[in-house]
Protein backbone atom coordinates (compact mmCIF):
# COMPACT_ATOMS: atom_id res chain seq x y z
CA UNK A 1 0.00 0.00 0.00
CA UNK A 2 1.33 3.64 -1.27
CA UNK A 3 1.70 5.95 0.97
CA UNK A 4 -1.16 8.38 1.47
CA UNK A 5 0.55 11.19 1.16
CA UNK A 6 1.27 9.97 -2.53
CA UNK A 7 -2.09 9.11 -2.91
CA UNK A 8 -3.07 12.29 -3.38
CA UNK A 9 -0.55 13.08 -5.69
CA UNK A 10 -1.22 10.25 -8.16
CA UNK A 11 -4.32 11.09 -8.17
CA UNK A 12 -3.56 14.96 -9.57
CA UNK A 13 -0.62 14.10 -11.52
CA UNK A 14 0.76 16.69 -13.88
CA UNK A 15 -1.96 17.45 -16.64
CA UNK A 16 0.98 18.52 -18.39
CA UNK A 17 2.68 15.12 -18.57
CA UNK A 18 -0.41 13.32 -19.76
CA UNK A 19 -0.77 15.87 -22.18
CA UNK A 20 2.18 15.06 -23.57
CA UNK A 21 1.59 11.01 -23.28
CA UNK A 22 -1.69 11.69 -25.22
CA UNK A 23 0.18 13.75 -27.87
CA UNK A 24 2.44 10.42 -28.18
CA UNK A 25 -0.61 7.95 -28.61
CA UNK A 26 -2.09 10.57 -31.35
CA UNK A 27 0.83 10.76 -32.97
CA UNK A 28 1.04 6.68 -33.47
CA UNK A 29 -2.61 7.15 -35.04
CA UNK A 30 -2.25 10.43 -36.91
CA UNK A 31 1.39 10.69 -37.63
CA UNK A 32 3.27 12.81 -36.06
CA UNK A 33 3.15 16.11 -38.37
CA UNK A 34 -0.22 15.89 -38.29
CA UNK A 35 -0.54 16.60 -34.20
CA UNK A 36 0.07 19.82 -32.62
CA UNK A 37 1.79 19.21 -29.21
CA UNK A 38 1.82 22.76 -27.26
CA UNK A 39 1.75 20.52 -23.88
CA UNK A 40 5.24 20.64 -22.43
CA UNK A 41 7.89 23.19 -22.31
CA UNK A 42 10.89 21.11 -23.73
CA UNK A 43 13.06 23.23 -25.57
CA UNK A 44 13.33 22.60 -29.37
CA UNK A 45 15.93 24.21 -30.15
CA UNK A 46 19.73 22.00 -30.43
CA UNK A 47 22.05 23.54 -27.44
CA UNK A 48 25.19 25.88 -29.02
CA UNK A 49 27.59 24.58 -30.69
CA UNK A 50 29.59 25.08 -27.74
CA UNK A 51 28.16 22.71 -25.53
CA UNK A 52 29.33 19.88 -27.69
CA UNK A 53 32.77 21.41 -27.93
CA UNK A 54 33.28 21.50 -24.16
CA UNK A 55 31.49 17.95 -23.85
CA UNK A 56 34.46 16.37 -25.80
CA UNK A 57 37.15 18.70 -24.55
CA UNK A 58 36.27 17.58 -20.99
CA UNK A 59 36.17 13.80 -21.73
CA UNK A 60 39.13 14.36 -23.59
CA UNK A 61 41.30 16.37 -20.81
CA UNK A 62 40.00 15.58 -17.73
CA UNK A 63 41.23 11.91 -15.12
CA UNK A 64 38.09 9.71 -15.82
CA UNK A 65 38.00 8.75 -12.48
CA UNK A 66 38.10 12.20 -11.03
CA UNK A 67 35.66 13.53 -13.47
CA UNK A 68 33.04 10.57 -12.70
CA UNK A 69 33.29 10.46 -9.18
CA UNK A 70 31.67 12.11 -6.22
CA UNK A 71 32.82 15.58 -5.67
CA UNK A 72 34.41 16.70 -2.53
CA UNK A 73 31.48 18.95 -1.42
CA UNK A 74 28.04 17.98 -1.57
CA UNK A 75 27.37 21.45 -2.97
CA UNK A 76 29.89 20.93 -6.35
CA UNK A 77 32.86 21.75 -7.37
CA UNK A 78 34.71 24.48 -5.90
CA UNK A 79 36.20 25.81 -9.27
CA UNK A 80 32.85 25.55 -10.98
CA UNK A 81 30.88 27.52 -8.08
CA UNK A 82 33.30 30.47 -8.07
CA UNK A 83 33.09 30.63 -12.12
CA UNK A 84 29.46 31.20 -11.77
CA UNK A 85 30.04 33.54 -8.93
CA UNK A 86 32.03 35.46 -10.94
CA UNK A 87 30.23 35.47 -13.89
CA UNK A 88 27.03 36.65 -11.77
CA UNK A 89 28.75 39.33 -10.17
CA UNK A 90 29.89 40.60 -14.28
CA UNK A 91 26.55 40.58 -15.27
CA UNK A 92 24.86 41.75 -12.43
CA UNK A 93 27.19 43.86 -10.37
CA UNK A 94 26.54 41.30 -7.57
CA UNK A 95 29.26 40.26 -4.86
CA UNK A 96 29.12 36.44 -4.53
CA UNK A 97 31.66 34.40 -4.18
CA UNK A 98 31.88 30.79 -4.93
CA UNK A 99 31.11 29.43 -1.30
CA UNK A 100 27.39 31.30 -2.04
CA UNK A 101 26.66 28.85 -4.79
CA UNK A 102 25.38 25.39 -4.07
CA UNK A 103 25.36 23.33 -8.02
CA UNK A 104 21.74 21.53 -8.12
CA UNK A 105 20.09 18.85 -10.03
CA UNK A 106 17.92 21.38 -11.92
CA UNK A 107 15.87 24.45 -10.79
CA UNK A 108 13.70 21.75 -9.55
CA UNK A 109 16.38 20.05 -7.26
CA UNK A 110 17.38 23.55 -6.30
CA UNK A 111 13.93 24.29 -4.84
CA UNK A 112 13.60 21.08 -3.12
CA UNK A 113 17.33 21.54 -1.58
CA UNK A 114 16.15 25.22 -0.11
CA UNK A 115 12.57 23.71 0.57
CA UNK A 116 13.89 21.22 3.01
CA UNK A 117 16.43 23.46 4.05
CA UNK A 118 14.35 25.82 5.45
CA UNK A 119 10.18 24.76 6.41
CA UNK A 120 9.43 23.13 9.62
CA UNK A 121 6.14 21.28 9.47
CA UNK A 122 2.77 23.47 8.85
CA UNK A 123 5.12 26.93 7.60
CA UNK A 124 3.66 28.26 4.71
CA UNK A 125 4.66 29.67 1.04
CA UNK A 126 3.17 32.04 -0.93
CA UNK A 127 3.08 31.52 -4.40
CA UNK A 128 1.35 33.54 -7.33
CA UNK A 129 -1.14 32.73 -9.07
CA UNK A 130 -0.63 31.54 -12.27
CA UNK A 131 2.17 29.66 -11.07
CA UNK A 132 3.99 26.34 -12.13
CA UNK A 133 1.65 23.30 -10.42
CA UNK A 134 4.70 21.24 -8.84
CA UNK A 135 5.16 24.01 -6.22
CA UNK A 136 2.02 22.65 -4.58
CA UNK A 137 4.43 19.45 -4.82
CA UNK A 138 7.64 20.50 -3.54
CA UNK A 139 5.62 22.21 -0.49
CA UNK A 140 3.88 19.38 0.34
CA UNK A 141 7.02 17.85 0.40
CA UNK A 142 7.82 18.93 3.41
CA UNK A 143 4.93 19.33 5.20
CA UNK A 144 4.21 23.03 4.20
CA UNK A 145 1.35 25.03 3.21
CA UNK A 146 0.91 26.59 -0.33
CA UNK A 147 -0.79 29.74 0.17
CA UNK A 148 -2.05 31.47 -3.27
CA UNK A 149 -2.39 34.54 -4.22
CA UNK A 150 -5.62 35.13 -7.22
CA UNK A 151 -4.55 36.19 -10.38
CA UNK A 152 -4.81 39.77 -11.89
CA UNK A 153 -6.31 39.03 -15.17
CA UNK A 154 -5.30 42.23 -16.38
CA UNK A 155 -1.78 42.14 -16.94
CA UNK A 156 -1.11 38.80 -14.45
CA UNK A 157 1.25 41.10 -12.50
CA UNK A 158 1.12 40.05 -8.76
CA UNK A 159 -1.86 41.28 -6.99
CA UNK A 160 0.46 42.82 -4.00
CA UNK A 161 -2.31 43.93 -1.69
CA UNK A 162 -3.82 40.37 -1.57
CA UNK A 163 -0.42 39.58 -1.64
CA UNK A 164 0.39 41.72 1.73
CA UNK A 165 -3.03 40.23 3.30
CA UNK A 166 -2.11 36.62 3.64
CA UNK A 167 1.77 36.79 5.11
CA UNK A 168 0.94 35.69 8.43
CA UNK A 169 3.37 34.91 11.31
CA UNK A 170 3.84 31.74 9.62
CA UNK A 171 4.87 32.86 6.54
CA UNK A 172 8.40 31.45 5.61
CA UNK A 173 8.92 31.67 1.63
CA UNK A 174 7.29 33.41 -1.38
CA UNK A 175 8.11 32.03 -4.84
CA UNK A 176 8.74 34.52 -7.66
CA UNK A 177 8.75 33.22 -11.21
CA UNK A 178 9.78 35.65 -13.56
CA UNK A 179 9.53 35.52 -17.01
CA UNK A 180 6.55 33.53 -15.80
CA UNK A 181 5.45 29.71 -16.50
CA UNK A 182 2.52 29.87 -17.88
CA UNK A 183 2.20 33.81 -19.02
CA UNK A 184 5.47 35.11 -20.29
CA UNK A 185 5.14 37.64 -18.51
CA UNK A 186 8.17 39.64 -16.76
CA UNK A 187 7.48 41.06 -13.19
CA UNK A 188 8.67 44.56 -13.62
CA UNK A 189 11.11 46.49 -11.41
CA UNK A 190 8.45 48.67 -10.05
CA UNK A 191 6.27 45.21 -8.97
CA UNK A 192 9.50 43.80 -7.55
CA UNK A 193 10.26 47.43 -5.35
CA UNK A 194 6.86 47.33 -4.04
CA UNK A 195 6.85 43.70 -4.03
CA UNK A 196 10.23 43.54 -1.07
CA UNK A 197 8.66 46.80 0.70
CA UNK A 198 5.85 44.67 1.52
CA UNK A 199 8.15 41.77 2.95
CA UNK A 200 10.56 44.30 5.05
CA UNK A 201 7.73 45.35 6.56
CA UNK A 202 6.07 42.14 7.47
CA UNK A 203 9.49 40.71 8.78
CA UNK A 204 9.54 43.85 11.08
CA UNK A 205 6.03 43.38 11.82
CA UNK A 206 6.35 39.49 13.23
CA UNK A 207 9.88 39.38 13.67
CA UNK A 208 10.44 36.72 11.50
CA UNK A 209 12.71 35.78 8.56
CA UNK A 210 10.34 35.63 4.89
CA UNK A 211 12.82 34.02 2.37
CA UNK A 212 11.86 35.60 -1.15
CA UNK A 213 12.83 32.05 -3.75
CA UNK A 214 13.44 33.73 -7.29
CA UNK A 215 13.02 30.64 -9.59
CA UNK A 216 14.49 31.89 -13.15
CA UNK A 217 15.16 29.22 -15.45
CA UNK A 218 13.73 31.36 -18.62
CA UNK A 219 15.95 34.32 -17.45
CA UNK A 220 17.48 34.60 -20.61
CA UNK A 221 14.52 33.62 -22.46
CA UNK A 222 12.90 37.80 -23.41
CA UNK A 223 12.27 39.32 -26.28
CA UNK A 224 11.49 43.35 -27.68
CA UNK A 225 13.91 44.54 -25.29
CA UNK A 226 12.63 43.34 -21.62
CA UNK A 227 14.37 43.36 -18.94
CA UNK A 228 14.56 41.07 -15.27
CA UNK A 229 15.20 42.16 -12.52
CA UNK A 230 17.68 40.39 -10.74
CA UNK A 231 16.16 40.52 -6.65
CA UNK A 232 18.75 39.87 -4.41
CA UNK A 233 19.36 43.74 -5.59
CA UNK A 234 16.17 44.56 -4.06
CA UNK A 235 15.41 41.86 -1.01
CA UNK A 236 18.23 40.82 1.48
CA UNK A 237 16.40 37.37 1.81
CA UNK A 238 16.68 36.41 -1.45
CA UNK A 239 17.24 33.08 -2.95
CA UNK A 240 17.81 32.47 -6.45
CA UNK A 241 17.09 29.33 -8.17
CA UNK A 242 18.52 28.67 -11.65
CA UNK A 243 18.45 26.03 -14.30
CA UNK A 244 20.27 25.50 -18.19
CA UNK A 245 17.47 23.73 -18.68
CA UNK A 246 16.15 26.52 -21.18
CA UNK A 247 19.12 29.17 -21.51
CA UNK A 248 21.52 25.92 -23.24
CA UNK A 249 18.81 23.70 -24.08
CA UNK A 250 19.82 21.28 -21.33
CA UNK A 251 16.41 20.12 -19.67
CA UNK A 252 17.44 16.43 -19.17
CA UNK A 253 20.73 16.71 -18.00
CA UNK A 254 19.11 18.27 -15.09
CA UNK A 255 21.83 21.04 -13.94
CA UNK A 256 21.52 24.18 -11.91
CA UNK A 257 22.83 26.29 -9.34
CA UNK A 258 20.98 27.66 -5.74
CA UNK A 259 22.33 31.55 -4.92
CA UNK A 260 22.60 31.83 -1.30
CA UNK A 261 23.57 35.37 -0.81
CA UNK A 262 26.01 36.45 2.91
CA UNK A 263 23.10 39.19 2.88
CA UNK A 264 20.30 36.47 3.80
CA UNK A 265 19.98 35.38 7.28
CA UNK A 266 21.46 33.01 8.90
CA UNK A 267 23.14 32.52 5.47
CA UNK A 268 26.01 30.46 6.70
CA UNK A 269 23.46 27.80 8.67
CA UNK A 270 20.91 28.32 5.73
CA UNK A 271 24.35 27.01 3.29
CA UNK A 272 25.36 24.50 5.38
CA UNK A 273 21.78 23.21 5.46
CA UNK A 274 21.41 23.27 1.73
CA UNK A 275 24.84 21.82 1.04
CA UNK A 276 23.20 18.67 3.68
CA UNK A 277 20.06 18.90 1.87
CA UNK A 278 21.60 18.63 -1.54
CA UNK A 279 22.77 14.74 0.40
CA UNK A 280 19.97 13.46 2.06
CA UNK A 281 17.59 14.09 0.04
CA UNK A 282 19.92 11.87 -2.35
CA UNK A 283 21.17 13.89 -5.16
CA UNK A 284 23.98 13.78 -3.58
CA UNK A 285 25.67 16.43 -5.76
CA UNK A 286 24.71 17.57 -9.12
CA UNK A 287 26.23 16.00 -11.73
CA UNK A 288 29.42 16.37 -12.39
CA UNK A 289 30.62 15.62 -16.29
CA UNK A 290 27.38 18.78 -16.81
CA UNK A 291 28.86 21.60 -13.88
CA UNK A 292 32.56 21.46 -16.12
CA UNK A 293 30.10 21.89 -19.23
CA UNK A 294 28.31 24.29 -17.88
CA UNK A 295 31.54 26.39 -16.45
CA UNK A 296 32.69 26.51 -19.63
CA UNK A 297 29.93 27.55 -21.51
CA UNK A 298 28.61 30.22 -19.26
CA UNK A 299 28.97 33.73 -21.66
CA UNK A 300 26.19 31.26 -24.58
CA UNK A 301 23.39 31.39 -25.07
CA UNK A 302 20.31 29.42 -26.94
CA UNK A 303 19.41 31.02 -29.83
CA UNK A 304 16.28 32.79 -28.87
CA UNK A 305 15.52 34.41 -32.43
CA UNK A 306 13.65 30.51 -32.96
CA UNK A 307 11.21 31.21 -29.94
CA UNK A 308 10.66 34.62 -31.13
CA UNK A 309 9.38 33.87 -34.25
CA UNK A 310 7.23 31.37 -33.26
CA UNK A 311 6.25 33.95 -30.25
CA UNK A 312 5.03 36.47 -33.51
CA UNK A 313 3.82 33.93 -35.57
CA UNK A 314 1.29 32.11 -32.91
CA UNK A 315 0.47 35.41 -31.09
CA UNK A 316 -0.98 36.75 -34.52
CA UNK A 317 -2.54 34.10 -35.69
CA UNK A 318 -4.55 33.18 -32.74
CA UNK A 319 -5.66 36.78 -32.28
CA UNK A 320 -6.35 36.75 -36.13
CA UNK A 321 -8.96 33.69 -35.16
CA UNK A 322 -10.20 35.90 -32.28
CA UNK A 323 -8.72 34.45 -29.20
CA UNK A 324 -7.31 36.62 -26.36
CA UNK A 325 -4.12 36.54 -24.62
CA UNK A 326 -1.46 39.04 -23.44
CA UNK A 327 1.68 38.89 -25.64
CA UNK A 328 4.67 37.42 -23.45
CA UNK A 329 7.71 38.81 -22.70
CA UNK A 330 9.58 36.07 -21.94
CA UNK A 331 9.64 32.42 -21.49
CA UNK A 332 8.10 30.49 -24.61
CA UNK A 333 4.05 30.10 -23.13
CA UNK A 334 0.83 32.02 -24.45
CA UNK A 335 -1.67 31.87 -21.90
CA UNK A 336 -4.72 32.26 -23.63
CA UNK A 337 -8.10 33.01 -22.31
CA UNK A 338 -10.60 29.92 -23.03
CA UNK A 339 -13.70 30.61 -25.14
CA UNK A 340 -15.49 28.85 -22.56
CA UNK A 341 -15.83 29.10 -18.79
CA UNK A 342 -14.67 25.79 -18.40
CA UNK A 343 -10.93 25.45 -19.84
CA UNK A 344 -10.95 21.69 -19.78
CA UNK A 345 -13.81 21.59 -22.21
CA UNK A 346 -12.17 23.80 -25.08
CA UNK A 347 -8.98 21.58 -24.25
CA UNK A 348 -11.24 18.64 -25.12
CA UNK A 349 -12.32 20.39 -28.00
CA UNK A 350 -8.77 21.34 -29.57
CA UNK A 351 -8.00 17.77 -29.40
CA UNK A 352 -10.61 17.01 -31.69
CA UNK A 353 -8.36 18.81 -34.02
CA UNK A 354 -5.36 17.36 -32.46
CA UNK A 355 -4.37 20.30 -30.91
CA UNK A 356 -2.99 19.66 -27.35
CA UNK A 357 -2.94 22.38 -24.52
CA UNK A 358 -2.94 22.49 -20.83
CA UNK A 359 -5.30 23.98 -18.66
CA UNK A 360 -4.92 26.61 -16.92
CA UNK A 361 -6.34 24.88 -13.94
CA UNK A 362 -3.09 23.29 -13.61
CA UNK A 363 -2.09 26.75 -12.86
CA UNK A 364 -4.51 27.58 -10.29
CA UNK A 365 -5.92 29.68 -13.02
CA UNK A 366 -9.02 27.84 -14.77
CA UNK A 367 -10.55 29.93 -17.88
CA UNK A 368 -7.43 29.86 -19.08
CA UNK A 369 -5.00 27.40 -21.27
CA UNK A 370 -0.95 27.35 -21.73
CA UNK A 371 0.73 26.38 -25.28
CA UNK A 372 4.45 26.02 -24.83
CA UNK A 373 5.51 27.17 -28.46
CA UNK A 374 8.82 25.40 -27.93
CA UNK A 375 7.88 23.60 -31.08
CA UNK A 376 9.52 23.03 -34.51
CA UNK A 377 8.05 26.41 -36.89
CA UNK A 378 6.15 24.06 -39.00
CA UNK A 379 4.26 23.02 -36.09
CA UNK A 380 3.47 26.36 -35.60
CA UNK A 381 2.82 27.21 -38.98
CA UNK A 382 0.48 24.18 -39.80
CA UNK A 383 -1.71 23.97 -36.87
CA UNK A 384 -2.95 27.51 -37.67
CA UNK A 385 -5.72 26.36 -39.92
CA UNK A 386 -6.64 23.40 -37.56
CA UNK A 387 -7.03 26.59 -34.72
CA UNK A 388 -9.27 28.18 -37.29
CA UNK A 389 -11.42 25.73 -37.52
CA UNK A 390 -11.88 25.51 -33.47
CA UNK A 391 -12.30 28.93 -33.55
CA UNK A 392 -15.64 28.62 -35.82
CA UNK A 393 -16.94 26.99 -32.71
CA UNK A 394 -16.97 29.44 -30.57
CA UNK A 395 -16.97 33.06 -32.90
Amino acid sequence: MIAEKMKNMVANSSAIRAMFEEGNRLAKIHGAENVYDFSLGNPNVAAPEAVRKAVLDILEEEDPVALHGYTNSNSGYADVRQAVAESLNERFGTCFEGKNIIMTVGAAGGLNVILKSILNPGDEVIAFAPYFGEYRSYTNNYDGVLVEVSPDTENFQPKLKEFEAKITPKTKAVIVNTPNNPTGVVYSEGTIKKLAAILEEKQREYKTDIYLISDEPYRELVYDGAEVPYLTKYYANTVVGYSYSKSLSLPGERIGYLVIPDEASDSEELLAAANVATRILGFVNAPTLQQKIVARCLDEKTDISYYDRNRETLYKGLAECGFECIKPEGAFYLFVKSPVENEKEFCAAAKEYNILIVPGSSFACPGYVRLAYCVSYETIVNSLPKFRELSKRYF
